[in-house]
C-alpha cells in the first residue's frame, strides 16, 4: 500500500503473525503444548484443546502480533545477513547481553499481567518444549527473537488459562465442565 495513513486490517495482521511463526516452523500446537505442560498440575479437566484456544486469543491481540512480525522479521533479516554492522553479528550470534529479544517479548507479555511476566521468565530460562529447539544455534537459522516470542506467548496463554480457572472456581467447574471452544470469547477478564 501507498497510502501511509491507510490503516491494516485486523484479519490480515492476525494471518500475517499465524504466517511469519509458521514459516518459521512454529505451530500453534507447539506452543500450546508448553502452556498443558505447565497448567495441567492446576487445572483439573485441561485438555490440550483448551490451550490450543488460549493461545490463539493471544495471537489475536495488537501488540502480540507486531512484536512477531517484527521480531521474526528481524531474524530473517540476519540470516539473509541483510543487518548492518555490528547488530548483524550481536543478532547472529543471540549474544547474551543483547536484551531487545527478551524486550520486545516483554513488552507484550506485559499485556497478561504479574503470572504471564513470572512464566515468561521461567520460560526463557527452562526452554520448555519448542522453545529449546528455537534456542539452539543449529545451521544457518536464527532464532534470536522468536524463541523469546513463543515463550512469551506460552507465557500469556498460561496466565489466560489461570485467569479463566479461577472464573471456573468462582462457578464451582473445572475445565473439565467446558467445551474449549468455550474459552475462545470477546468477553474475557484478561
Amino acid at each position: 500500500m501507498d497510502d501511509k495513513n491507510s490503516r491494516v486490517h485486523s484479519n490480515d495482521v492476525t494471518k500475517a503473525a499465524k504466517d511469519a511463526l509458521e514459516r518459521r516452523g512454529v505451530k500453534i500446537e507447539d506452543i500450546a503444548e508448553i502452556v498443558y505442560e505447565m497448567q495441567k498440575k492446576y487445572n483439573d479437566g485441561l485438555e490440550l484443546e483448551h490451550c490450543i484456544t488460549s493461545v490463539s486469543r493471544v495471537l489475536r491481540k495488537r501488540e502480540v502480533q507486531h512484536a512477531v512480525l517484527v521480531g521474526v522479521e528481524l531474524d530473517e533479516l540476519a540470516e539473509k545477513k541483510m543487518l548492518s554492522y555490528p547488530l548483524q553479528q550481536i543478532v547472529e550470534s543471540d549474544e547474551g547481553l543483547f536484551g531487545v529479544d527478551e524486550t520486545l517479548a516483554l513488552g507484550s507479555v506485559l499485556t497478561y499481567g504479574s503470572i504471564a511476566l513470572t512464566t515468561y521468565g521461567h520460560l526463557d530460562k527452562e526452554k520448555i518444549g519448542i522453545i529449546k529447539k528455537l534456542d539452539t544455534k543449529a545451521g544457518e537459522s536464527v532464532n534470536t527473537f522468536l524463541d523469546d516470542l513463543v515463550a512469551s506467548i506460552a507465557a500469556s496463554a498460561a496466565s489466560r488459562i489461570a485467569h479463566n480457572m479461577r472464573d471456573l472456581e468462582e462457578e464451582g467447574d473445572t475445565f473439565a465442565d467446558v467445551p474449549p471452544v468455550a474459552l475462545d470469547t470477546d468477553e474475557e477478564s484478561i
